[in-house]
């Protein structure tokens, strides 16, 4: 084989082994020159360095630090939550310079006070949120742990809710900003509501790009008030449920409607923008369904139905038929009787009571209801019980200048007119008094009206009248016995 032959056979192999050579010697050149230059950093306590495990022992770790000198770390400082030691030889690990002696450098996982304070102080030039626990109550507010140092806030700057005395803060680990920063380290004061003031604005501004009034979103109720709940639709956004928009039933306290904590969904009524900033007005029972458009098929004109009196006033008493629909009694729909002058005589509010609906007006959502009408009508047989001329004896219930108004039976009230009266010298219409017995005569009926007229009886041929009391059976009396006797041989007289 000639020369030329063995160089094109062995040409290749020649080639790639000058290149690996070239590549070794660049390599070893890099790392001395990387040598003479950490040869000359020196470190101080405080610094933080990024080194690789170099040797794992029993006790210490070994380090290297970038420098001449490797550190040396506990080995128990790299123990996990659980106990076990979950690195290897040649891992990187961020730690901590916490003492230099010629040619030793300790090493920790923890921060030094020295760097402690550098963060801190980063942390107030540069406006960044810090994590701390509150530690105790002090006067005027609260300590706060943050990063190894002790700070201060202010009762005022520990939320965006007022707090009398920040209990309810001590033990929690919440986000503070930096406010002051002095001492180096030794005065320090921090404030979770600037911070809270900051997310919230920025909250805002993204919530309301997304929603608008009339929307419907789901909130947590966060506190109570006696006008109302709050509720929060995002982190650092509260809208206002007034208490008359957190059931479509009549609420005395929110308590009765909502607890802190539950999920509700809102519809949104009005966004406001005032000095204070965002108001947002939160309905919870327009959130749902219209109690007027599903209206309980129990519910219609005629019907009995059991409800609640919500408000007793006036003019008549409130009862609500179904959450969200209520009904007025008015005075005159409470009793057959008996005269009502106020609602409150005949119920308490919250007392269950059945009604019968005389009316229902869907377009003002108004509902008609009668309290006497629920149970029996002493006037439904008023003509067969009292048919005209029924002479009966009833009890004078008031007086006035134009008549007197006599109880025929319970429920059943008739009016004897003075001019008619008048006509009967014998008659005492002055003498007579409210209580007072009286004999009267049905002269008229207008059931329709509720109305009977009286008269004093016209039976010339008989004076018994006037001294005989009409017996009563039943619950509305009748006609009858002795007097229906007398009374027909007086007609059988007159018409002779």
């Amino acid at each position: 084989m000639t020369n030329s032959s063995y160089d094109d056979a062995f040409g290749t192999d020649a080639d790639e082994t000058e290149i690996e050579e070239q590549k070794k010697r660049a390599e070893f050149a890099k790392m001395l020159d990387a040598s003479f230059k950490t040869s000359t950093r020196k470190l101080s306590v405080g610094d933080k360095i990024k080194g690789e495990i170099l040797v794992i022992g029993k006790e210490d770790i070994f380090v290297s630090t970038g420098t001449m000198n490797d550190g040396v770390i506990q080995r128990k400082e790299l123990l996990d939550e659980n106990g076990a030691f979950s690195y290897k030889t040649g891992d990187t690990v961020e730690l901590y310079v916490t003492q230099v002696r010629s040619s030793e450098i300790r090493l920790s996982a923890k921060k030094t006070s020295k760097n402690l304070a550098d963060d801190l102080e980063d942390a107030f030039d540069m406006m960044l949120p810090v994590d701390g626990r509150v530690v105790e109550i002090c006067k005027g507010g609260v300590r706060v742990s943050v990063m190894g140092k002790v700070a201060f806030c202010p009762i005022s700057q520990l939320g965006l809710a007022r707090t009398e005395t920040g209990e309810e803060f001590v033990g929690k680990r919440l986000e503070f900003r930096i406010t002051q920063y002095s001492e180096n380290g030794r005065n320090i004061i921090v404030s979770r509501r600037k911070l809270l003031e900051e997310q919230r604005e920025t909250s805002t501004g993204s919530f309301l790009e997304e929603h608008k009034a009339g929307d419907v979103v789901r909130g947590r109720v966060a506190r109570l008030e006696k006008f109302g709940a709050f509720i929060e639709l995002s982190p650092g956004i509260d809208g206002l449920a007034h208490i008359s928009e957190l059931s479509w039933s009549r609420v005395a306290d929110p308590a009765e409607a909502v607890t802190v904590g539950q999920e509700v969904s809102v519809k949104i009524l009005k966004v406001e923008n005032q000095e204070k900033g965002i108001r947002i007005s939160l309905s919870i029972k327009q959130a749902g369904e219209q109690p007027w458009d599903n209206m309980p098929a129990e519910i219609k004109v005629g019907s009995v139905v059991s409800g609640k009196v919500t408000k007793c006033m006036k003019f008549g008493a409130f009862v609500e038929l179904t959450p969200g629909v209520e009904g007025l009694i008015p005075l005159s729909e409470m009793s057959y009787t008996k005269r009502v002058l106020r609602s409150d005589e005949f119920f308490k509010e919250g007392e269950k009571i059945e009604v019968m609906v005389k009316e229902i007006h869907p377009e003002t959502k108004k509902v008609l209801l009668s309290l006497k009408d629920a149970g029996s009508d002493p006037w439904a047989l008023v003509q067969q019980n009292f048919p005209v001329g029924t002479i009966i004896t009833g009890k004078v219930e008031r007086k006035e200048p134009y008549g007197i108004f006599i109880q025929l039976v319970e429920g059943i009230t008739g009016l004897l007119p003075k001019s008619k009266a008048m006509e009967h010298s014998e008659f005492p219409f002055e003498k007579l008094r409210v209580g007072d017995k009286a004999t009267v005569q049905v002269a008229e009926i207008r059931r329709e009206e509720r109305r009977i007229s009286l008269d004093v009886p016209k039976d010339a041929g008989s004076e018994d009248w006037k001294n005989y009391s009409a017996p009563i059976s039943g619950s509305f009396g009748t006609f009858g016995g002795a007097l229906g006797e007398q009374l027909k041989k007086a007609l059988d007289k007159k018409k002779k």
